[in-house]
């Protein structure tokens, strides 16, 4: 054997430990930990995931050494308890659970009270005790293995009970409505539902309930193995990127009962509160019950704490006399119960170094842990609790760091909706800008803007979005569309401003000021709620929770973070105020400006559409007189913003089809402005237009056709530069690039003309200000001809938008519906607009990087797509030697707690990372 299929534990020792964890599972590889440290667990063994893997390939075939393994391990247990299973009068029962290396809470089966026969449940009922213990034991087994070993209907199973506890709530009505739980059946009644249940089950399979306990045990077995590839596990795996496990282990455990008597319970606790992080133990419990009732609510449990159960009833309105007599504490009712399950998480908490989710059972006053591990916790408590026990001296600081969730983040810098408040979904799209939102709904721009004017919180909705829209998309709390992806104009723009967006809502549909969706009709002014991270489109209003980054545990992660990470972390941002937040957030200068993003307040869009719309050169320089002026105002807010911190400042790269004026009112509006009629607009608009825009007249292409566009652009580029540096004494450092670029003829071409301009401007102030002159690598033939564009570039800028645009071959804007597909059936693991194609595009990238350095050696190399925020993708660029990535605003912290841990992985495996640009990484980023 490779390893052991079947190891047991019990009795103060075992064959695992904690580090088995890919052999065991979590839950195994833990009971054996808890087992060496001599702590109450029932006795068992586990088979392992190998075991699992050899039954998945050999179509539910053992290897030879297994059955008798089982037979040996039972044995020990069987002396542990001092029972047999099997026995005809006192027998030893089992459970039997799924665990994977990776918990799946809720996604595997379990069987509950196994080796229950007729024969023996009548023996024990004989014995008397507690007689309903025991029937209500075999209905709960009968029901458990009817479902999960034979995935029987439960519907019939399920009635049968409900009507038992409808009659007698008929008969023996309970006072303020309150309704008759499992345990108040009469025994009589019980045996029965064993008769007809047994019935049922025979019904549907054809075959009487199994009378051997062996048949149950390995049958039972079988289907916790199956469960590993049943239809909910796969799907959790996907949607939380599990990857890289074999299978589950069983575990086998002598049942212990909490639902024996009133000296009996059960429950689930926490070490520390997993929704806020709070030091104090955090569970609910139930005498008389079986672990099911607390889980699946059954009953309505009790606090474990008597504080938690002070809270819990203030929250519930009920009265202290009516807690302390009702839903009494564990701490009040079992008091010495209380003391020993504080120990224990006390010696687990300081064991495993984090906070324990436990599973617990009380039998006849005794306790016994059923389960502990690492428990699950939101964003808000995992900072808490890491940086709570840095100063514990539990972990250390880099621990802390590698401890959060990158992707988890956005729940602490954006508005969520509150944990406890009620959700009505309507439909989904793609979560295109993270965070949530409430508004009434509107459908036009001009309506955000004077609802906004008006006080109102509104929703805009809209088919798509287009650079008219942006003063709308600033008034509105969040914004809804039909068409369009992760890297839509809506969705860069909104990521851009921290609003709440979702696109993509295939059955939006919107006619005038009216909409359907998820078969809803929504009409002006209605309530509806956005959650941006999940998207979701939901009913109504949803509570709001507005967090708090600037102090406390957050901010001390995030300094640990930055002293961490090698990567440098730039920002996307168009205006002193996204500069503002990226600079709050830690960002270490602007990666990406894009200057057409800048045309939009007020009625700067006439002077760019008069530029494009211009028949000759004098038309174009007429034009570019006022946009000189006001992108000359905003580089300088970006400059000053930015406090000497590197700006790369990205020229003018607009698809034409989103700044022309495409309806006849506009048409008609521009036309006086520009001296024209409408006609002439109509016209020369339609003589513009391209069938292809996104590869079109775009980016340097534009440049050389009309090099007045980024001549000005630079000249105001370095008039701004210069004036900063003259009134605040702060170094400037201006990183000019020039996009699209796909052959080296056409930078050397553009760059020339750029260079002269910034020459002269510098030259007539007498600065000689240090710039940078380079590229956006985002055209394929550009990551391939790498060497030779370097000769002309002193950076590369990866666009990994329109890289993966042209690299897969996919429309960004229309790719949306049938990428889904793509993810579901596997084709891609993730949306490569969301998650960087590592693989495909990825290759380009480090080509380009290698070329490039092997001309330039101290080329600097960074990546200004939307995933700069992604954490995986991230982690990529640090492998790949990037000196830096830079996303919108409220992504940074994102970048940066991603970059901090692929350092921090690094140091530990001992790896050394790619070379990068001498004298770069944080400390170039940073200059």
């Amino acid at each position: 054997m490779p390893s052991k299929y079947v190891v047991s534990f019990g009795d103060g020792k075992s064959e695992g430990n904690a580090s088995m964890k890919n052999l065991l599972g979590g839950k195994a590889a833990n009971l054996c930990e808890m087992a060496n440290m001599g702590l109450p667990i029932p006795p068992g063994f586990a088979l392992s995931t190998e075991c699992c893997q050899f039954y998945s390939q050999h179509k539910g075939q053992y290897p030879a050494e297994v059955r008798s393994a089982v037979d040996e391990a039972l044995a020990l247990t069987e002396k542990s308890v001092g029972r047999k299973f099997g026995d005809a009068s006192d027998p030893l029962l089992l459970s039997i659970r799924s665990g994977a290396a990776v918990s799946l809470p809720g996604m595997m089966d379990t069987v509950l009270n196994l080796g229950l026969t007729d024969a023996s449940a009548a023996a024990l009922a004989k014995k008397g005790g507690n007689v309903h213990f025991v029937w209500d034991s075999y209905r709960r087994f009968i029901a458990m293995y009817s479902n999960v070993v034979k995935s029987l209907d439960m519907h019939p199973f399920e009635h049968e009970l409900e009507e038992a506890k409808k009659a007698l709530d008929k008969k023996s009505p309970l006072p303020e409505g309150r309704k008759h739980a499992d345990k108040d059946i009469p025994v009589a009644e019980v045996e029965r539902i064993v008769k007809v249940y047994q019935g049922l089950y025979k019904k549907q399979t054809g075959e009487d309930f199994p009378q051997d306990p062996k048949v149950q045990l390995w049958e039972s077995i079988n289907a916790v193995f199956r469960s590993w590839d049943n239809d909910r596990a796969v799907v959790y795996r996907k949607m939380n990127n599990i990857k890289g496990l074999i299978g589950t282990a069983v575990t086998v455990q002598s049942m212990v009962f909490g639902n024996l008597n009133n000296q009996s319970a059960t429950g689930v606790a926490f070490s520390r509160n997993p929704s806020n992080g709070d030091p104090f133990l955090y569970g609910e419990y139930l005498i008389n019950a079986q672990g099911e009732d607390v889980v699946a609510g059954i009953r309505t449990p009790q606090q474990v704490t008597k504080r938690g159960s002070l809270e819990w009833a203030n929250r519930m309105s009920i009265s202290e006399a009516d807690r302390a007599n009702k839903f009494p504490s564990m701490e009040e009712s079992m008091p010495e119960q209380y003391k020993e399950l504080i120990r224990i998480t006390n010696i687990l908490e300081k064991r495993f170094k984090d906070m324990q989710d436990m599973e617990f059972t009380i039998e006849q006053g005794k306790l016994f842990f059923l389960q502990t591990r690492n428990g699950k916790r939101t964003a808000m408590a995992a900072v808490q609790i890491a940086a709570d026990m840095v100063k514990e001296g539990l972990i250390d600081k880099q621990e802390a760091v590698m401890r959060q969730d990158p992707g988890a983040l956005n729940q602490l810098l954006l508005p969520s909706f509150d944990p406890a408040a009620s959700r009505t979904l309507i439909s989904r799209g793609l979560p295109a800008s993270p965070g949530a939102a409430v508004g009434m709904v509107v459908f036009t721009a001009e309506d955000a803007v004077a609802a906004k004017a008006d006080k109102k919180k509104v929703i805009m909705v809209r088919m798509e979005t287009s650079p008219e829209d942006l003063v709308g998309m600033d008034a509105a709390e969040g914004i809804l569309t039909a068409r369009g992806g992760m890297t839509s104009h809506a969705a860069v723009v909104a990521r851009g401003m921290g609003k709440t967006c979702i696109s993509g809502v295939g059955d939006l549909e919107i006619k005038g000021k009216q909409a359907t969706i998820g078969g809803r009709v929504l009409k002006e002014g209605d309530w509806i709620s956005l959650d941006g991270t999940a998207g979701e489109v939901l009913e109504g209003q949803v509570a709001l929770v507005t967090p708090s980054t600037n102090s406390g545990p957050f901010s001390d992660i995030m300094k640990w973070a930055t002293d961490f990470k090698q990567l440098g972390v730039r920002t996307n941002a168009d205006t002193p105020k996204d500069a503002a937040t990226a600079r709050k957030f830690g960002a270490d200068g602007i990666g990406l400006c894009r200057t057409e993003h800048m045309f939009f307040e007020g009625d700067r869009i006439d002077s760019v559409r008069a530029m494009m719309l211009a028949t000759d050169t004098d038309g174009r320089h007429k034009a570019l007189k006022p946009i000189k002026e006001f992108q000359k105002h905003d580089f300088k807010g970006l400059f000053t913003a930015m406090k000497g911190l590197p700006v790369t400042i990205r020229l003018l790269d607009p698809p034409l089809h989103e700044f022309m004026p495409h309806g006849a009112p506009e048409q008609a509006a521009l036309a006086p402005k520009i001296g024209q009629t409408a006609e002439w607009v109509e016209n020369r608009v339609h003589s513009l237009a391209e069938s292809n825009p996104m590869l079109g007249h775009r980016g340097v292409r534009l440049g050389i056709t009309y090099p007045e566009i980024y001549e000005a652009q630079v000249e105001s580029v370095f008039e701004a530069a210069v004036e900063v540096e003259k009134e605040t004494g702060a170094k400037v450092v201006p990183e000019v690039m020039i996009p699209l670029v796909g052959k080296v003829e056409e930078l050397a071409w553009m760059k020339a003309r750029c260079l002269a301009v910034a020459e002269s401007v510098l030259k007539k102030h007498g600065s000689s200000m240090k710039y940078l002159m380079g590229t956006m690598i985002e055209v394929p033939r550009a990551a391939l001809t790498a060497n030779e564009i370097a000769t002309q570039a002193d950076f590369f800028s990866f666009g990994t938008n329109d890289l993966t645009q042209m690299g897969c071959g996919f429309s960004r804007d229309d790719s949306g519906v049938f990428l889904k597909e793509y993810v579901k059936l596997g084709i891609y693991d993730q949306d490569p607009f969301q998650v960087l194609d590592q693989t495909g595009v990825g290759q380009l990238v480090e080509m380009a990087v290698d070329k490039g350095r092997s001309v330039k050696p101290a080329l600097k190399c960074g990546i200004c797509g939307e995933h700069g925020g992604e954490p995986s993708s991230v982690e990529f660029c640090h492998r790949a030697g990037l000196d830096y990535v830079s996303c919108s605003p409220f992504r940074v912290p994102v970048a940066i707690l991603a970059a901090a841990q692929a350092a921090i992985k690094d140091q530990r495996a001992g790896v050394v990372r790619k070379s990068t640009a001498p004298g770069s990484n944080a400390v170039r980023s940073k200059l």
